[in-house]
């Protein structure tokens, strides 16, 4: 076991998660909203305690085996969860930090279920980071971090096959930090395919990137009270119900549909089914 390896791949993790709280809080400043200091903190919290940690053991190397893995995704789940709960904590909108914890996992895991009754009064802010959390959860923190971040190019393929289960996890290059940036590409461009089809279709252009972010990681997190039963009309839901049953199939299908071979889908058994 290897310690300071697992608190610096760790805290690298939790660094690029920081790093994204600068989108709500750059939202929250332009909009003039009351959350910009919840974001401001929670950015500082996050980038500073990220950073302490991995200079503090930046020079630690090793390989990483499917024991430790598993260790560096189980608690990078934790602690990006903890994390990613602050704005909700700060913001004051969720009450105690128990249902601001339960937010953020029920966010980062896609599992959809709040504490709120009242969402269309939040802060736009708050409400893109409910859905921008859900959407990194879709794919998987811990494969984001793998396409930007080099330096978890070390033992990198335990940690993406600890990450992803099923089929998914086979490769498809031979660096598992290019697999991880094509199935993020394919994730973007799916989801980019949807805003602007809602958008097209009279959805406000900030609830098409929010329920993209949120559909395409099936997760469902809305920013109306009723989700989308009376905004979106049938053609938003028809398109809604698609792009959900396109998060649901194995990624790396849409990639050899993308390059050409659509009959890849029907070659795969768990895609027929």
């Amino acid at each position: 076991m290897n310690p300071r390896l697992i608190v610096k791949l760790l805290a690298a993790l939790n660094l690029v998660l920081g790093c994204t709280m600068i989108i709500p809080l750059l939202i929250a400043l332009i909009l003039g909203q009351p959350d910009a200091k919840a974001f401001g903190i929670s950015f500082g919290i996050t980038v500073a305690v990220s950073s302490i940690a991995y200079l503090l053991t930046r020079r630690s190397r090793g390989e990483l085996n499917h024991r430790h893995g598993f260790l560096v995704v189980s608690l990078g789940w934790i602690t990006v969860c903890l994390f990613g709960a602050l704005p909700f904590y700060f913001g004051g909108n969720f009450g105690g930090f128990t249902n601001c914890y339960f937010e953020s996992v029920s966010g980062f895991t896609t599992t959809g279920s709040t504490i709120l009754t009242k969402i269309s009064t939040l802060p736009k802010a708050t409400l893109f980071w409910r859905s921008i959390i859900q959407w990194y959860g879709g794919m998987g923190i811990i494969v984001l971090s793998l396409a930007v971040l080099p330096l978890l190019g070390v033992g990198g393929m335990q940690l993406f096959k600890a990450e992803v289960p099923g089929p998914v996890a086979d490769k498809i290059q031979p660096r598992v930090r290019d697999t991880a940036k094509l199935l993020w590409r394919v994730y973007v461009i799916i989801t980019l395919a949807e805003m602007l089809l809602l958008w097209i279709g009279g959805v406000s252009l900030f609830d098409s990137i929010c329920h993209s972010f949120t559909t395409m990681a099936t997760g469902g997190f809305g920013t109306k009270d009723d989700s989308v039963m009376t905004q979106f009309g049938l053609y938003g839901e028809m398109l809604i119900t698609f792009f959900m049953f396109l998060g649901g199939v194995n990624f790396a299908l849409h990639y050899m549909a993308l390059k050409g071979d659509i009959k890849a889908y029907f070659r795969d058994g768990e895609f027929k089914v």
